[in-house]
């Protein structure tokens, strides 16, 4: 049975009436008819009793009406998520954040796809580094991927997303927790809790990067590989950190967000496969770039401690 006689069937069974089947179908009584006789020639039976005046179905023609409505239906499916799919609409999409942009930003956008594109699966992946990120977007685990700069990578397309400043993080108890801001110089002779050296890590060079310009090299280091256990072990008094201003949006007990007397600042950007890009990852795209810039716009309040109190 075919779609187009499914559809004559169905419209046929619910007039009862060839002229005006014909007339909802837009097509010829003839037309009509023959179809009805080719679709019931191929069935082996007859489908509608026929009289000069009336037309109704036969045993088996009300049998054959709920498949007739299920291929319709599903056809009508298929043929709305195809068009979903080539709009964009639809469709699944990995992304992969850096763990600094895992507490504000994957939040949002998470948020905003589940609000306006439903049809969309979002496959999210937090607390990644730099270059685990990059290899993704060339091996095509991820479709976006919102990282911190690195070098050029072949086959990765990059847009920036935003600038922000570093801020210090201190155990709430540290003499300098209560100040409004301080020069990263006073930090000179701390323990520095930093994430993992690995090429291409973009905290790593640029947290030894900010103290060389403050004139100090940190006394010693632990490194880390996700940003939660970073805030987790200053909290803990194991050291002190520099992190992104958005970092503040994850409150922990008993670590303080300290603002830096110097400009450092660190960027963001999004991450897209230069090749094979689907239209829904183009949506989501287009969604983490705005969700980013209304939360630039809508900047994070002050830092305050966040104390055991």
């Amino acid at each position: 049975m075919e779609l187009r006689q499914a559809r004559y069937f169905l419209v046929l069974a619910e007039e009862c009436h060839f002229g005006r089947a014909a007339a909802r179908l837009h097509v010829a009584q003839p037309a009509l008819s023959q179809q009805i006789k080719q679709l019931e020639r191929e069935l082996g039976i007859a489908l509608f009793h026929r009289s000069t005046r009336h037309v109704e179905l036969t045993e088996a023609g009300r049998h054959l009406m709920g498949y007739a409505r299920t291929l319709v239906t599903e056809a009508e499916r298929a043929r709305v998520h195809m068009t979903e799919l080539a709009t964009g609409q639809a469709g699944r999409v990995s992304v992969g954040f850096i763990g600094t942009a895992t507490y504000d930003v994957l939040p949002r956008v998470a948020r905003t796809v589940r609000a306006e594109l439903p049809h969309i699966v979002m496959e999210l992946h937090g607390e990644l580094l730099t270059p685990q990120l990059t290899d993704g977007l060339r091996t095509g685990v991820y479709d976006l991927a919102v990282f911190r700069p690195a070098p050029p990578s072949e086959g990765v397309n990059t847009t920036p997303l935003r600038t922000e400043p570093l801020v210090a993080v201190l155990p709430s108890h540290h003499p300098l927790a209560a100040d409004r801001e301080i020069a990263l110089s006073a930090l000179t002779g701390e323990t520095f809790v930093i994430h993992t050296a690995q090429p291409r890590s973009a905290m790593y060079d640029r947290v030894l990067a900010a103290c060389a310009r403050a004139g100090f090299q940190p006394s010693s280091l632990v490194e880390v590989g996700e940003t939660a256990t970073l805030v987790v072990l200053v909290a803990a008094g194991h050291g002190v950190a520099l992190v992104p201003e958005s970092v503040q949006s994850l409150r922990l007990d008993g670590a303080t967000y300290v603002p830096l007397a110097e400009r450092e600042t660190v960027d963001l950007v999004l991450g897209r496969r230069a090749l094979r890009s689907t239209p829904a990852a183009q949506q989501v795209a287009a969604v983490i770039e705005r969700c980013v810039r209304d939360g630039t716009n809508h900047s994070h309040p002050g830092p305050a401690p966040y104390d055991d109190d």
